[in-house]
């Protein structure tokens, strides 16, 4: 199964990648494709939208905190769910 979660880049200021990646790889393994990134210090995200759109029809999980980003993104509007993926 693949999710969407956050990846860390960065030693002393975090930025995170937002990845697909295999369920059963580790949080700084190889990932299948990179589709954005958050920025927690300045509140800043860049999302390639339509690669997410396609991970998320394939049956893609997000992460809660991938999740929030991208409702706070507007993603799930353009995908036509009303926030209604379930995620663990």
């Amino acid at each position: 199964m693949v999710k969407l979660r956050l990846k860390r880049c960065g030693r002393k200021q975090a930025i995170y990648r937002i990845v697909a990646i295999d369920v059963r790889s580790r949080r700084e393994g190889r990932d299948l494709r990179k589709v954005g990134f958050y920025d927690p210090i300045k509140n800043q995200t860049d999302l390639n939208v339509p690669a997410i759109l396609y991970f998320l029809e394939k049956g893609a999980q997000p992460t809660g905190t991938v999740h929030d980003i991208l409702k706070k993104a507007g993603v799930f509007m353009e995908l036509g769910l009303n926030h209604q993926i379930k995620f663990n």
